[in-house]
């Protein structure tokens, strides 16, 4: 009796993992930027520095290469983890998992964004979306799309400037998720994440991060400086995302991908 219940539970975790297994076959899409001197950061972060520590034959005849490198947290498609904008909220190391993974959502406002940098995306966008896929599914990790990934990694295009220092702030200019839209995702809707294709959830002309102080005080991650949003459909794909875990980190690199619905 013992083995017949034990190659039952052997059956069943089986044909569980195999199932879970099957569910992960697809393509996947890369929705990281790669961190070289191009990468694109705030003007007043320092930028990526990769160091050659080692990098060629070993006296013992076997080839070796070993680096060190340097970056800010925010810089290059990367989390703002809560406590970036709420104090006492979740660090990077603290970020729940189940929020770094669910159903991705892809709201596409290229049209209005690519004709005014300083377009912030709505409620009426995101409810034309529910009206044309649905309702946005529970633990959904939104992406915005703005088009913008089309000037990485030109900061020109992408920021608005190029300059670098604290008076080149003042000249940021991209669009992001208006603190009403901002709102109205985290109260209305049981969603895990928000992510989009431009430096900042708030716009670039923004003075007060309302929309990341309302994400963030709700607990909700935002990942930023995301790529190749154009290659995921609106709705279906799967979303995971997860960053270098930095204790006390208010933000990290991290490496998005998204796995295409089969047909």
């Amino acid at each position: 009796m013992l083995k017949s219940t034990k190659a039952l539970c052997i059956g069943l975790l089986l044909a569980a993992s195999t199932a879970a297994a099957n569910e992960m076959v697809g393509e996947w899409v890369d929705l990281s930027y790669s961190y070289s001197q191009e990468t694109i950061y705030w003007p007043t972060a320092a930028g990526f520095e990769l160091r050659v520590e080692s990098k060629g034959p070993t006296d013992a005849g076997y080839w070796y290469e070993a680096n060190s490198f340097r970056s800010a947290e925010h810089g290059g498609t990367h989390i703002d983890a809560p406590v970036h904008f709420a104090k006492g909220g979740n660090s990077v190391d603290e970020v729940p998992l189940q929020r770094l993974i669910g159903p991705g959502a892809v709201v596409d406002v290229a049209a209005q964004a690519l004709a005014d940098a300083d377009y912030q995306a709505t409620v009426a966008d995101l409810q034309r979306w529910e009206e044309t896929h649905g309702a946005l599914p529970a633990g959904a990790i939104v992406l915005l799309r703005t088009g913008y990934g089309r000037h990485w990694p030109d900061a020109e295009r992408y920021l608005g400037t190029a300059e670098r220092g604290a008076a080149a702030v003042a000249k940021l200019r991209f669009p992001g998720l208006h603190p009403d839209a901002a709102q109205w995702l985290a109260t209305e809707r049981a969603i895990n994440a928000v992510g989009i294709d431009t430096a900042s959830i708030d716009f670039g002309q923004s003075k007060l991060f309302e929309t990341h102080r309302i994400l963030a005080a709700r607990g909700i991650p935002v990942f930023e400086n995301v790529a190749n949003l154009g290659r995921l459909p609106p709705r279906g794909a799967h979303i995971v995302a997860l960053p270098m875990k930095i204790e006390g980190g208010s933000g990290a690199p991290v490496r998005i991908v998204g796995l295409l619905p089969t047909r």
